[in-house]
């Protein structure tokens, strides 16, 4: 084989680090064919996970691999939120004993082959726009000064006032990034009633004692859905916890009108939403 191939199979073997993912787009922008792709796979140096999808070899493919090469290598500004956040962030206990499904959160449309791949969850794509109005996602990680050979990186508050949150995974402690809880539970809410359970949502509440109301108050103002914060202050109210008493209801626009969200369900007269009858039981 020539030196040229050689060449830049060693250079492949440097810029893809063992186990991540990229698509036909990365491979192409940096000198590498289908036909030497193809030659690749059949000599056991690449993987094909899906069409249009590589990975060096190398142990089994988790989710996480796929969203960090989204991240760090794709550079597609997706990033993990909702229940999957939340389940990161330690709340797994309050959640589905086995998780089927990963959300992610971005301005576009993740990559179609992301569901073709050989997992046994599925990717669920979130527009964000459509949930916040000032949080814009526009980066790849390493708009984020994170370098993956030294592990740097820069504070958590400083990516967007604290509404995203970069955690070390694996061996290598490669960043993922996602969203923190007080962004995380509102993305949860916005799946109410049809995604999400309200029994879970109102158990998961109970157990976020210490979130942050300075970034909670940000996200209520910027948020879009009046849905969503209406729901929000409804479990807020309901479980008193300290940062509830520091978040001012009064400079978070929650409409007029009421709001059906479960049919037969009761209205609570201070939300104007209606929730499930079993909320009530007890009290």
């Amino acid at each position: 084989m020539s030196e040229e191939f050689h060449g830049k199979l060693n250079h492949l073997q440097r810029e893809l680090p063992e186990g991540l993912v990229v698509d036909s787009a990365w491979l192409k922008e940096r000198g590498y064919s289908a036909q030497l792709c193809r030659k690749y796979v059949t000599n056991g140096w690449l993987e094909r996970v899906a069409h249009g999808a590589y990975r060096k070899p190398g142990g089994k493919l988790l989710w996480e691999h796929v969203v960090i090469s989204l991240q760090t290598l794709l550079m597609k500004p997706l990033l993990v939120g909702g229940g999957t956040a939340l389940s990161l962030h330690g709340f797994s206990h309050y959640l589905r004993r086995e998780e089927k499904e990963v959300h992610l959160y971005g301005p576009d449309e993740a990559p179609t082959w992301l569901n073709k791949l050989p997992l046994q969850i599925t990717f669920v794509y979130h527009n964000s726009e459509a949930l916040f109005r000032n949080e814009p996602i526009h980066f790849g990680l390493t708009s984020l000064a994170w370098n993956l050979k030294d592990g740097s990186h820069v504070s958590d508050d400083n990516i967007h006032g604290g509404s995203f949150r970069v955690m070390p995974w694996g061996q290598w402690e490669w960043p993922l990034t996602l969203s923190t809880p007080e962004r995380a539970v509102l993305e949860m809410l916005d799946g109410l009633p049809g995604h999400e359970s309200f029994d879970q949502a109102d158990k998961i509440i109970e157990g976020l004692t210490t979130l942050s109301p300075r970034r909670l108050q940000k996200l209520l103002v910027d948020c879009k859905s009046i849905k969503v914060k209406r729901l929000f202050f409804f479990f807020a109210d309901r479980h008193n916890h300290p940062w509830r008493k520091h978040l001012n209801k009064e400079a978070v626009n929650l409409g007029t009108g009421k709001r059906m969200l479960v049919p037969g369900g009761r209205l609570d007269p201070t939300y104007l939403i209606t929730v499930p009858e079993e909320l009530y039981a007890g009290q």
